[in-house]
């Protein structure tokens, strides 16, 4: 939550909101997305990627970790834990024609797609309203039955293992494939799951630089110059970075001149304040 307000402060609402239409911005949040465990494209038909028969209420929102879907008698699909233990529906796929074989042994998701995998073609995808009424007829009782659709767990996109979420209420909400994250700045930066498509403001952060200040103290003898004219001090500042460059310094050193109480940068010295400070240093 300290970075959630750290970023929230910095936020430049007023150009997100001119440039986008939105107070919405892009972080490194992604996943979420629903896929089928036989991924070869050439299998789906136009939209049967996208075919979906969920019961009421389903999926639930709020999941962070990988999610996969199981079928119920009544034809009706239900997310639940991958680490559950259901029966499997598999299927052998020979050119166009599907065969659905259920699997009389318990396991998890994961346990279930290799079984399908080793002894069939993969756990079932189903395409479209006929192939979900055929598996829901070989169905009997009232437990899950393990098919091939599952949804990837939310990934941070430099690799990091942070489970803080953030979470806009009813969020992420699965609507279609919405597979990347937004923080919304004007609700404190709660986060929003949105179609990778979609063109926002975006987050970008790189390594915490160290930094150290120091103050030098500088004295030019018999310079007929005005030190304190803007061009001569910005002469003499290019002139100092150059040399330091040389001394092998790093190339994003800043410099810049001090002002005294009047506004003015170099005062020119008392000689004799001077003698009478260094008497006193000597006694």
């Amino acid at each position: 939550m300290e970075v959630m307000k750290i970023l929230t402060n910095t936020a430049d609402l007023d150009n997100m909101f001119y440039s986008n239409n939105s107070y919405r911005a892009w972080i490194g949040l992604s996943g979420g997305n629903w896929k089928w465990s036989l991924s070869d494209p050439s299998f789906y038909k136009p939209g049967e990627m996208e075919f979906r028969r969920w019961g009421t209420g389903r999926p639930t929102v709020g999941h962070s970790g990988k999610i996969c879907t199981g079928m119920l008698s009544n034809g009706l699909w239900y997310d639940n834990s991958c680490d559950n233990i259901h029966y499997p529906i598999c299927a052998d796929v020979r050119g166009s024609d599907v065969t659905f074989v259920i699997v009389t042994q318990a396991l998890t998701w994961t346990a279930a797609q290799s079984y399908c995998r080793a002894n069939h073609t993969d756990l079932a995808s189903v395409r479209n309203m006929a192939e979900n009424q055929k598996v829901k007829a070989m169905l009997s009782g009232g437990g899950l039955y393990w098919f091939g659709l599952f949804r990837d767990s939310w990934k941070w996109s430099d690799g990091s293992t942070s489970s803080f979420s953030f979470w806009k209420n009813g969020q992420p909400d699965n609507n279609g494939n919405e597979a990347c994250v937004a923080s919304d700045f004007s609700q404190s930066g709660a986060w929003e799951d949105w179609s990778c498509d979609m063109e926002r403001a975006f987050i970008c952060y790189g390594p915490v630089v160290s930094a150290s200040k120091k103050v030098l103290k500088v004295k030019f003898e018999k310079n007929n110059l005005d030190l304190n004219d803007p061009a001569v001090m910005e002469a003499m500042l290019n002139e100092l970075k150059q040399k330091l460059r040389a001394q092998g310094l790093d190339d994003n050193i800043k410099l810049s001149w001090r002002k005294q109480a009047d506004g003015k940068v170099f005062h020119k010295e008392d000689k004799k304040t001077n003698k009478r400070r260094r008497k006193r240093e000597e006694l």
